[in-house]
């Protein structure tokens, strides 16, 4: 079965592969920290990691199959990790006592980033012969296979990295120019005036970045049309007749209590208010801030509810069958005629027990951990482990059947901080002092949840290649380590916010229509209406009838929930990207697979490796890291200075005017959509 036989042993747990498979890790890391925090999306990183594996590997390291596997397992622990930290923590910015904001700090970050990973990674270890050996056959793990076809190819001599390094260069060519430069515009608008007596204060925005346009290419038409959907339903509809019907006074009240003006008296907040005239510069913002975004948060939290009430059936035989059926498996091992193969050796359950234990001890110990008490802690770090038992076990099986990225771990994480606040009412313990530890235990379950998660394509694409599990999950405790390690950096770093926004008064960057931080900021407002029973019912209601209707027509709700809560301009270009998709597709229309197909030809068949996607990647990948590197750069104020006397946007405006600056902007982003279009059409 395995492509390397158990009886040989090629070199594997090297301290090179080790070493690059971190370093992959932390830049994989970082760029889903920057995506994440900007459109709340992430991109699997273990395909991406195995193809640049290959190239590195054969070239300049002369790393065997099975120590490029060890690459890309430590290093797909950077994209989990990150996804989990940048979804839930940012939320402790967003709770109801400003002092919430003070956990919301490197080693907070850094410490529940590793326990929970720790954590996924543990239970995970029981569960691998049940899952991964016993239902081979019946739990695909799509993710993982793909990784052992491009493994497998690489020692055969396939060669698929020159495309994905091509994309990474045009992407961050395209950033010096959109970033650095400003030759390219970085948000064209078209929008009406708020005095528009049919249409007033809508608006169409499009982000054009590479990672964008690479991320709606991934995900495909279907899903980047129904996250535009919301958008279009926000900003061409919701707000236009808010501004038609309620009067800027009103929204300014809005937008002081829930925190963004601080006086109607004084000028400024989201869309400019001006207490002289009572209007704003920008109503849509406004409306959008004060109104939308609780409406979104609604449409969230119930789209990810319905996710989990339909997955139940699944939770619940999967949670059976893994229990059922990891039952006597050691003594069964240890049975066998002529002992344990090289391919059955991994962690004891005595390791995972200990490890566990030890895990719950520090949450009690460390002062990272909010709580009033020991025995609050106590109580974190029990429904950690209850919690963390059952949806490890859940995230494990379910990404077998459908795959890590169509993995419900927002719904799971709903679910935890639902039951943990329930608790936490049940025994008294209500009110703004809890809310951090309520969104602590989601926290650690979330990133458990997504670690478990890509820790099980991990282990199946090691059961394909004849990997040894011992070393994988060594490798994967290293990889959550070091990952998170600069998670945190790269968290804090973004949330560092730049002279403009000081001068603003603005202290963070995450929850700025820069970093919006969805996911973190549904999190929070879901623990504040729990606990403190203090939540604008009225529109988070009618978010959650919005989901549910598109529900009941077949739409994924969650999508359309994500896409009503972030700008339009973040859906607009991940839209443009599923269109290129879409177009490719019709262009190719590619017959299936077939027997008999040669392993190179079956390769240029799958989607997950064709030219577009690992081009896409490539963007993806190039335009979140040029992001992150100019953010890093602006940190400094003379830097900062420095880069802007760089650009070049006034004299291009000068020469074209507004309007036409922002046009051949939009024409840049055409040229590299055309340029994706025609990698996704090549052989």
């Amino acid at each position: 079965m395995s492509f390397i036989p158990a009886s040989e042993s090629p070199a594997e747990l090297s301290v090179k592969a080790v070493i690059v498979g971190a370093l992959f890790g932390v830049l994989f890391g970082a760029a889903t920290v920057y995506l994440s925090l900007k459109a709340g999306l992430s991109v699997s990183a273990s395909i991406p990691i195995s193809v640049l594996a290959i190239s590195l590997g054969r070239r300049f390291l002369n790393t065997t199959i099975l120590e490029n596997n060890i690459i890309q397992t430590t290093g797909s622990a950077g994209e989990s990790i990150a996804s989990g930290v940048v979804f839930t923590m940012p939320g402790f910015l967003f709770l109801t006592d400003g002092a919430s904001a003070d956990f919301f700090n490197y080693w907070t970050i850094l410490t529940l980033a590793i326990v929970g990973g720790l954590v996924g990674t543990l239970m995970m270890v029981p569960l691998r012969r049940s899952l991964i050996v016993q239902e081979h056959d019946t739990l695909p793990y799509p993710e993982g296979t793909a990784c052992a076809s491009v493994l497998i190819a690489g020692e055969k001599g396939g060669d698929f990295a020159k495309t994905a390094y091509l994309g990474l260069g045009v992407a961050f060519l395209y950033a010096a120019l959109q970033k650095v430069l400003h030759v390219v515009a970085e948000v064209p608008v078209w929008a009406t005036n708020q005095v528009n007596r049919y249409f007033p204060s809508a608006q169409v925005a499009g982000e054009i970045t590479p990672e964008y346009l690479g991320v709606g290419y991934i995900i495909g038409f279907r899903i980047s049309a129904v996250l535009v959907a919301g958008g279009f339903l926000a900003w061409l509809g919701l707000i236009p007749l808010l501004a038609s019907v309620v009067p800027g006074e009103t929204i300014a009240l809005q937008l002081q209590k829930l925190g963004y003006l601080a006086d109607l008296a004084k000028a400024g907040g989201p869309g400019g208010w001006n207490p002289d005239t009572k209007t704003f510069t920008d109503t849509a913002a406004a409306i959008y801030r004060a109104y939308i975004r609780q409406i979104g948060a609604g449409a969230v939290t119930a789209g990810g509810f319905m996710t989990l009430l339909k997955t139940i059936p699944t939770i619940v035989s999967s949670f059976k069958a893994s229990i059922g059926s990891g039952a006597g498996s050691n003594a069964e091992l240890a049975s066998q005629p002529g002992g344990i193969l090289r391919t059955d050796v991994e962690l004891s359950g005595r390791f995972v027990i200990i490890g566990c234990l030890v895990l719950a001890v520090l949450m009690i110990l460390l002062p990272q951990i909010p709580g009033d008490t020991y025995l609050t802690k106590a109580l974190i770090a029990i429904l950690v482990l209850v919690f963390g038992f059952f949806f490890v076990t859940v995230a494990s099986r379910i990404v077998g059947l459908i795959g890590s990225s169509s993995s419900p771990v927002s719904g799971m994480t709903i679910a935890t901080i639902m039951g943990t606040a329930l608790i936490f009412i049940g025994i008294g313990l209500t009110g703004r002092t809890y809310e951090p530890a309520v969104l602590v235990v989601g926290s650690l379950i979330c990133v458990a949840a997504a670690n478990a998660g890509a820790t099980s394509q991990d282990l199946k694409t090691g059961y394909l290649v004849g990997a040894t599990p011992r070393a994988q999950q060594l490798a994967l405790l290293v990889g959550v380590v070091v990952s998170s390690l600069v998670v945190g950096a790269t968290v804090k770093l973004l949330d560092t916010p730049t002279p403009d926004l000081v001068a603003q008064g603005i202290t963070h960057a995450i929850g700025t229509d820069k970093f919006p931080a969805p996911q973190g900021t549904l999190m929070a407002t879901l623990i504040k209406g729990l606990l403190s029973f203090n939540l604008d019912w009225q529109f988070v209601l009618v978010g959650a009838v919005l989901a549910f209707v598109f529900e009941l027509i077949g739409v994924s709700a969650l999508a359309f929930a994500v896409g009503l809560y972030l700008p339009l301009s973040t859906t607009l270009p991940i839209f443009a990207g599923g269109c290129v998709k879409a177009f490719t597709d019709w262009r190719k229309k590619k017959p299936a697979p077939h027997a008999g197909m040669a392993l190179e030809e079956e390769m240029e068949e799958t989607d997950d490796l064709s030219k577009g996607n690992l081009f896409a990647t490539g963007l993806v990948a190039g335009g979140a890291l040029a992001g992150v590197l100019v953010a890093l750069l602006s940190v400094n104020d003379n830097v900062y200075t420095a880069l802007s006397k760089l650009s070049l946007e006034p004299v291009l405006e000068s020469a074209f005017g507004d309007g036409g600056y922002q046009l051949l902007g939009a024409l840049f982003f055409a040229g590299l959509a055309g340029m994706l279009g025609w990698m996704g059409l090549r052989k």
